[in-house]
This record gives structure tokens, C-alpha cells and sequence, in this order.
């Protein structure tokens, strides 16, 4: 009995795909945005762009076999839309260009975070009204990547995600 109870704990435990939240993989995608994003905030293309390619490096790194089928679905929606922004923010040290860029990137990566919980802190999403965009941040405090210091604080938290 006690051999039949085992058998059926060491299957079960198995067989359950802890998915991509509890990876490292979807921590590092979000800190390396994050990255991203505070460098924008202080206008340091260079930054920006250096955790750009560490993002791709990250997204393009990620075993989606081992994702359950829903999560799986979700991340190869974006993957592409994410890479392509992540790619063009990381190829310049224009800081206006990675700004446009960064207005999808961070619209796809909200899409991901509401569809796959990437961590256990919460997200906030946090919109401009004057460049009429959002973005994702770690913190209820503004801090406006799309006009850094010249308009720090201006925007406000449109939606949590816990």
C-alpha cells in the first residue's frame, strides 16, 4: 500500500509543469524591463539599449516546452512582437527612437504579464497622457520613461496586477 501511495505522489509530482511564473526566466524578462525602463526615465540610451539585448538574449533563451499549453500559447503570441521592439531599442542610441519603441514593448509585455503571472510582486501599468502610452513598473511612484526629467512624475496607475 505504502509502494502504491509512493508511485502515485512521484507521477503526480512529475507530471505538474511548475510554468513559466516560477521561472527565472520570466523574473529576468520583467527586472531586465524594468532595466529598460529606468534608463529611459534618465535618459540613458546607452543603458537602454545594453538591457535591450539582454532581454533578447533572455526571450530568445526561454524552453516554452516547459511551459504548460496556456502560458505556451500566450508567450509565442508575443515573443515575436516582444523581440522585434527589444531588437530595435538595443540597435540604437537614439533615445527618441527607443522611446516609440518602447511604447509596444511595453503594450506586449503587459499582454504577457495578464496572461502569465511573471512574478508574485505586483506590476503596475502606468499610463502617459501626453505621449498617449503606457508602461509597466515595479512601484506606485511615477517615474515617466517617455519624457525622463522634463516630466517626471507626470501619468498615473491605470491597473494593478497582483
Amino acid at each position: 500500500m505504502k509502494k502504491i501511495f509512493l508511485i502515485i505522489a512521484l507521477v503526480a509530482t512529475v507530471s505538474i509543469k511548475p510554468g513559466f511564473a516560477q521561472s527565472n526566466q520570466a523574473t529576468t524578462l520583467l527586472t531586465t524591463y524594468y532595466d529598460i525602463k529606468n534608463a529611459l526615465v534618465n535618459a540613458d540610451a546607452t543603458l537602454a539599449a545594453s538591457k535591450a539585448g539582454e532581454f533578447s538574449k533572455t526571450l530568445g533563451s526561454i524552453n516554452m516546452k516547459s511551459m504548460p499549453a496556456a502560458e505556451m500559447t500566450a508567450f509565442m503570441g508575443l515573443q515575436d512582437k516582444l523581440a522585434f521592439d527589444a531588437k530595435h531599442i538595443s540597435e540604437t542610441k537614439d533615445i527618441a527612437h527607443q522611446r516609440e519603441h518602447f511604447a509596444n514593448f511595453s503594450a506586449n509585455l503587459f499582454k504577457l504579464a495578464k496572461a502569465v503571472k511573471l512574478t508574485n510582486e505586483a506590476i503596475y501599468y502606468d499610463y502617459c497622457p501626453m505621449k498617449k502610452s503606457y508602461w509597466l513598473s515595479d512601484n506606485p511612484a511615477i517615474k515617466n520613461p517617455y519624457f525622463g526629467k522634463q516630466m517626471l512624475t507626470c501619468g498615473s496607475v491605470k491597473e494593478t496586477l497582483k
